[in-house]
């Protein structure tokens, strides 16, 4: 049965998509302890940088969810989605939510001064692409057609 009930109308995804963004700066965390990777980045440059990239990236996936629920969405990509989000923030990004999964992994990445977190980020991003993004695209297109399409035509990906 697993974690949790997977709808059969939806993108089927198998796990929550903000475990692999933490998934991999644990293991950009390993990464700096095993080789040493600790950069002499004075505190407060990090606080600054990586606290702004972690309230950016937090009020994007909050606009995000926002609009889904608005719109009677469940957030899970594992739950059926009853509606088809282009307003407020999807208005500019297709992928909010993980757009700002993937800011504030940046910002603590940056504020724990964890530059096996900033290395191991592309492949976060790279998973949720292919293993998430993916499996959204193809249900969005088989549930909502032309529709769908038109949105996925003018609205890029990420930003």
């Amino acid at each position: 049965m697993g974690m949790f009930a997977i709808d059969a109308d939806s993108a089927r995804v198998r796990f929550p998509p903000p475990l692999v963004f933490v998934g991999f700066l644990l293991i950009g965390r390993a990464i700096d302890d095993l080789f040493g990777l600790n950069p002499a980045i004075p505190a407060a440059v990090r606080w600054i940088l990586g606290g702004g990239a972690i309230a950016v990236g937090a009020a994007t996936m909050a606009a995000g969810l926002l609009a889904f629920r608005q719109a009677g969405n469940n957030p899970e990509p594992w739950k059926r989605d009853d509606a088809f989000v282009v307003a407020g923030i999807y208005r500019f990004t297709r992928n909010p939510m993980y757009l700002g999964m993937a800011v504030a992994s940046f910002g603590i990445a940056v504020a724990a001064n964890c530059l096996g977190g900033l290395l191991t980020l592309p492949l976060a991003i790279l998973a949720v692409r292919v293993f998430v993004i993916g499996a959204e695209e193809a249900h969005l297109s088989a549930r909502f057609g032309q529709s769908y399409s038109e949105y996925r035509d003018r609205v890029r990906r990420w930003i």
